[in-house]
């Protein structure tokens, strides 16, 4: 998966300046931006900023607050003037994407508090893309950017909108600023950056639909993998996940982590949930590493990582591993992680479940007693899951 957005991100700037340009004679300065209490000078200022701001987040390579860098154009600029910042703190933004390597991530608020370059591109180009057709139709301009362009902000920042009929039609609806059919009109919305979690000598990152595309599509989805990885079911969840997303019922936060060791920043393999929690607040879990990894309780250490944060949210009470009988390498990790074999009973509905799998142990792993509705451990029967990603020592999907 080559990394597109410093490109992404020059092209959309320089389709923006170059279709307000043909409207630099016009009021800028009293004409209210569509859908906005800023004027269209202010929108585009508000541009240039974002540029400039974007850029020094990243540069400051992973501070934990706002950078205070604003953007302020000399009273006598006029709108050329105003494009020419544009350009230029777009130029800025771009060389800082291109030097800035996979791993730095640097504060942004919504909602996970933080960005990788990625993100950050991604963000880029969603504002630049937003705020240009804003001012464009207070301007009567007409804009559409390319559908490469509008997907590159979708399937990184809004990862819970089911695709449309277009990539712009989607993201103009998502953003309030459209109509699709069937759906109610946005109200209220946010980016989303991809979830992203500490676990040790590991860092979980959530997969976009984006790397998961690319992943399904037998690509690395913008990662350096240890040898042997990324491993078959990673790439089966991807595509799992892929699939959740086209049918705009992929939850980001309960979709599949990417193990990215600390030490050298490459990919050892994958863990996920098999979608969101039932009605009951169960859920299922399961885990792959690439074949070099293995042996280093890498699963373990991730797996207790990933249970912590699940069974601290309100909505998840019981987590749920399923695993090859014969698989006792797996079994390992999930006792170490805490899990306990479900009963008998439980144990067989699973495998009327999940006949094709095999015979099955079931393990779970509840919220401590004494949490607002939680069951204690084993008591919670079994849900019924996707396709598992694969486990770390077996040939057969698993946990």
């Amino acid at each position: 998966m080559r990394d597109m957005g410093g490109e992404r991100v020059q092209e959309a700037v320089a389709g923006s300046v170059a279709l307000l340009r043909t409207a630099a004679g016009k009021d800028w300065d009293t004409v209210k931006a569509a859908r906005s209490e800023w004027s269209c000078r202010e929108a585009a200022v508000h541009i240039a900023h974002d540029l400039i701001v974007y850029a020094g987040r990243l540069a400051a390579r992973g501070r934990t607050a706002h950078v205070p860098l604003t953007v302020t154009p000399d009273a006598t600029a006029g709108n050329e003037g105003l494009l020419e910042a544009i350009e230029t703190t777009g130029t800025l933004f771009t060389a800082t994407l291109r030097t800035t390597p996979r791993h730095v991530r640097a504060h942004h608020p919504c909602p996970y508090f933080s960005a990788n370059a990625d993100g950050f591109a991604a963000l880029g180009v969603g504002e630049v893309l937003l705020h240009t057709y804003d001012i464009a139709e207070a301007l009567g301009l007409a804009y559409e950017p390319p559908a490469e362009l509008a997907e590159f902000a979708l399937t990184r920042l809004l990862p819970h909108v089911r695709p449309g009929p277009t990539p712009w039609a989607t993201l103009l609806w998502a953003t309030g600023r459209g109509t699709l059919p069937d759906r109610a009109p946005v109200t209220d919305w946010h980016w989303i950056n991809h979830l992203v979690l500490p676990a040790g000598r590991l860092t979980l990152e959530s997969l976009t639909p984006a790397a998961a595309a690319d992943l399904a599509a037998g690509g690395d989805g913008g990662y350096t993998w240890a040898p042997g990885g990324p491993y078959d079911g990673t790439r089966e969840a991807s595509g799992m996940l892929l699939k959740a997303y086209e049918a705009g019922v992929h939850r980001p936060e309960f979709g599949v982590f990417v193990l990215v060791r600390e030490e050298d920043d490459r990919a050892v393999g994958a863990l996920g949930f098999h979608g969101a929690p039932d009605e009951e607040g169960r859920v299922e879990i399961g885990y792959d590493l690439a074949e070099s990894a293995r042996g280093n309780g890498y699963a373990t250490e991730a797996l207790r990582a990933l249970s912590r944060w699940a069974l601290a949210r309100d909505d998840v009470h019981t987590l749920l591993a399923t695993i090859d009988r014969a698989n006792l390498p797996s079994q390992a990790v999930v006792t170490r992680a805490g899990f306990v074999r479900a009963t008998p009973e439980e144990e067989r509905a699973m495998g009327e479940r999940r006949e094709a799998d095999g015979p099955l142990h079931v393990y779970l792993l509840s919220a401590p007693a004494g949490s607002s509705g939680a069951p204690t451990a084993g008591s919670s029967g079994p849900s019924a899951g996707a396709v598992p990603l694969r486990s770390a020592a077996a040939p057969r999907p698993g946990c």
